[in-house]
């Protein structure tokens, strides 16, 4: 059986913990955290969301990035076509679609991996038209010396996937798109197979199939091919309605050979509801599975998981492993971010 150890000082990152970027904004989320240890530090790369502290009854507001700025875009409620009632994340105009907040990374640090310090400003933020409605969702994954941050750029064009790299998580070299909308969810593998980088990501088709994993390489982490379909939703279990990408896969042994433990999200469709799982991965083919998870390893029943900004949602973009325990950081309700304990064993355990 998987028992998740949920941390006592749940949730450990909330929008209180997190200083504002300017003082017209203020914090509505901060959550789905990439993780990483570095030296004796547990570093969150977490996705801090903003929106405007004045906003009028009569009117609906979206922050975007243009012209190097952050703006403050409004419309009044009369404005003809404005859709603003059925997602608290967005609203449409006419065909346009807007975000109600604009999202940033930022560090938080930690010594024992549950107690953080946040820093005061963004590590990396909008800083391109493809990048206008915000940077959500970090991914970190070292990889010979580098450390590569991918992170979904969203922008009025689509969701994308964007690609930043460093040596000492301090400064960032940015290389623009590596996937294009709509894909997101993308984690890398922390060694070469074959020669060749190593990703799964997922494409979200819009008029044949569902959201899936997919698989692909690369010689450079540029340019990206050699997709193959690796996961799809499974029709009456627990992720029936979709799948995507959850952390950057850890080494594992799994019936005494070395295998890729990747934990990914899995969507309910009735209720709504996101929850983790994990897949057990072929060491030398990534698009091959060899497990997985019964039941969710992690679904919504803490109070601040089931509601909050949006819900019923258990998401991950980070774990830290170490010996047995999987350290799973996590993102609950899109607002807060969390930590649970479980056994790498007991997963391995509970898959088919």
């Amino acid at each position: 059986m998987i028992e998740a150890k949920r941390a006592p000082g749940n949730p450990v990152l909330t929008p209180a913990s997190v200083k504002p970027s300017r003082p017209d904004f203020k914090v509505v989320g901060a959550f789905n955290p990439a993780a990483v240890k570095h030296g004796d530090e547990t570093l969150l790369l977490v996705r801090v969301a903003e929106a405007p502290v004045e906003v009028a009854k009569d009117e609906v507001v979206a922050p975007v990035w243009q012209d190097g700025e952050t703006v403050v875009k409004r419309f009044p409620r009369s404005t003809p076509g404005l859709d603003a009632d059925r997602d608290t994340r967005v609203f449409n105009v006419g065909k346009d679609t807007y975000l109600t907040s604009i999202s940033h990374l930022r560090w938080a640090r930690s010594k024992d991996g549950i107690a953080f310090t946040v820093d005061e400003a963004p590590a990396l933020s909008a800083a391109h038209p493809l990048e206008a409605f915000g940077c959500e969702d970090a991914r970190i994954t070292e990889i010979e010396g580098t450390y590569w941050i991918n992170y979904t750029a969203v922008s009025p064009h689509g969701i994308a996937t964007a690609l930043a790299s460093s040596k000492d998580l301090v400064s960032f070299e940015r290389h623009g798109i590596i996937f294009t909308p709509s894909n997101r969810d993308v984690t890398f593998f922390p060694e070469k197979i074959g020669g060749r980088f190593v990703a799964h990501h997922r494409p979200m088709p819009e008029h044949v199939g569902r959201p899936s994993i997919w698989y692909a390489s690369s010689t450079d982490m540029l340019a990206w091919g050699d997709h193959r379909l690796v996961a799809t939703a499974r029709p009456g279990q627990w992720d029936d309605e979709k799948i995507g990408g959850g952390a950057p896969p850890v080494l594992v042994s799994y019936q005494g050979r070395p295998a890729w433990l990747a934990i990914y999200h899995g969507v309910t469709a009735s209720p709504l509801t996101y929850s983790l799982g994990a897949l057990v991965l072929d060491h030398a083919d990534p698009s091959r599975i060899l497990a997985r998870s019964r039941q969710p390893i992690l679904k919504p029943e803490a109070a601040f998981e089931v509601k909050g900004f949006f819900g019923n949602v258990v998401f991950t973009c980070g774990v830290v492993a170490d010996g047995d325990n999987l350290r799973i950081y996590y993102g609950a309700a899109d607002g807060v971010t969390a930590v649970a304990d479980l056994s790498i064993e007991a997963i391995l355990a509970d898959t088919q």
